[in-house]
């Protein structure tokens, strides 16, 4: 038997490692390690030890986790690595390599994107980095398995990096429930969602072509793997049954709606159990509307939604393809079904002028929709978008502490001849602002209050759009 010590190590207060834009985030929210307890439930499922420290969202101190993993005496160590954080990461993976003795390994999308970059900026203080899926990965590492015969790994050996052949994709069916029992629910708030929540993960990979979008091109592929809608259900069953207090699920699957059947089997399989749930879920606007309904009596209450943008023009540039019919009909169907809608827009795709990125501002107050974020497209190595970017020269800088304002903030690192990254930045703000101080905004916010839990993530996120709209970012 083997100890595994998974660490999301400390790097900045209110830093969020497991979204999307890994940063200290405008609604300062922070997200579940679904994928990373997900792969330590492998590792246990195997008849290892497991140990896991959110230093992260908890932020912990130093000399804490250093005594935890001391007392824990770890024979592998996982940390999943982010671009901003990356040369943290590495410290910290010294750190414990030091301490300990352990097998040193990184995972995420950042990693996966630049291995030999990673082995060469990490001075020995990385043995493994296993690309894409890790779950299975970490098992054979824990096994005690010879690094060579491991697919999906690259390893430093003599102080020549290795790389092992990518492993096939998982079947999403053999994956057990994420190993919850090491957080609470609590430790990650968010604006939006009932408080407490947890999220849950119903498939893997993406059918899309977004050009921005990392999980596809870099970790799950483009191709959709669902579980079967039995399982997702047990899963949410085991989920308030391990903490009863849940207000909400949140299915963090990237396309959940993707599949109508799936979507279909999940809700009726809700109902034939007769559960009374609260469910959010991420969406695209050309699922089928018709599924509204079914999806508002199985307990769907909240949906994120990728509008993206206010133009055919730049939905196109990205790959999106999507259209705007589309997204008006979309939120006029959620709104007619009593679904709540989540919102999410970007400024600087291909091509975006201040023109076009006024007309996605004023796009975004024109369609009912109850929150909104807006982001200044910010590109991530091994995506499409990233690769045009350093060919075409608007990519502002290839230094990885770069990626975040001072404050530790999510900004684009992006400019255009019609666009500077300042102007960029100034529209993010001005979208924000525009859309959440309206009167009738904040009436619709206010309407939608129906439990304790929306009273606290409402006065979670009014407090935590003050500490943005107030705070430096210079």
């Amino acid at each position: 038997m083997s100890r595994v010590l998974f660490l999301s190590p400390p790097f900045v207060e209110g830093f969020t490692r497991n979204a999307r834009w890994a940063a200290k985030s405008r609604g300062r929210v922070q997200r579940h390690p679904d994928y990373l307890l997900t792969a330590a439930a492998v590792v246990e499922k195997g008849g290892h030890e497991v140990k896991y420290i959110e230093g992260t969202a908890l932020d912990i101190p130093e000399a804490d986790i250093l005594k935890q993993a001391k007392e824990f005496s770890p024979d592998v160590l996982v940390i999943l690595a982010t671009t901003p954080s990356i040369y943290n990461d590495i410290e910290w993976a010294d750190k414990l390599k030091q301490v300990t003795g352990c097998l040193t390994v990184l995972v995420g999308q950042h990693v996966s994107a630049t291995v030999d970059n990673t082995f060469e900026i990490s001075n020995g203080a990385v043995d493994v980095v296993a690309r894409g899926e890790y779950d299975y990965q970490l098992k054979d590492m824990a096994d005690s398995r010879p690094l060579a015969e491991i697919n999906g790994i690259s390893y430093l050996e003599d102080n020549k990096v290795c790389h092992n052949p990518d492993a096939p994709p998982i079947d999403v069916n053999e994956l057990p429930f994420p190993a919850w029992h090491h957080i609470q629910p609590e430790w990650y708030p968010a604006f939006g969602k009932r408080s407490p929540y947890l999220t849950l993960i119903s498939g893997r990979g993406c059918n899309n072509l977004c050009t921005f979008c990392r999980d596809p091109q870099i970790m799950y592929g483009r191709k959709l793997r669902n579980r079967d809608p039995r399982l997702v259900v047990d899963e949410i069953e085991y989920d308030y049954k391990l903490f009863p207090n849940l207000a909400e699920i949140m299915i963090e699957t990237d396309t959940f709606t993707a599949s109508p059947k799936h979507v279909q089997g999940v809700c009726e399989e809700i109902l034939r159990r007769n559960l009374k749930i609260s469910i959010s879920t991420n969406a695209r606007v050309d699922c089928k509307p018709e599924l509204f309904p079914l999806m508002k009596r199985a307990g769907f209450r909240w949906l994120n939604v990728g509008f993206e943008f206010g133009t055919d023009e730049q939905l196109k540039a990205v790959k999106k393809g999507t259209s705007i019919e589309q997204s008006i009909r979309f939120a006029r169907a959620a709104k007619k079904a009593g679904l709540k809608v989540h919102g999410c827009f970007m400024i600087g795709a291909p091509g975006e002028t201040r023109e076009s990125a006024i007309k996605t501002i004023k796009f975004a107050k024109s369609i009912p929709m109850d929150t909104i974020q807006f982001t200044g497209i910010t590109v991530y190595p091994g995506t499409e978008m990233y690769d045009q970017a350093k060919k075409e020269g608007y990519l502002i800088t290839n230094d990885w502490t770069e990626w975040l304002n001072p404050a530790k903030e999510q900004i684009t690192n992006l400019k255009y001849n019609n666009l500077t990254t300042a102007e960029i930045n100034e529209l993010v703000d001005r979208g924000l602002k525009e859309f959440y101080l309206r009167p009738s905004q904040m009436w619709r916010i206010a309407q939608g209050i129906r439990t304790w839990g929306d009273v606290k993530s409402k006065f979670y996120g009014f407090l935590k759009f003050l500490d943005y709209t107030t705070g430096s970012k210079s």
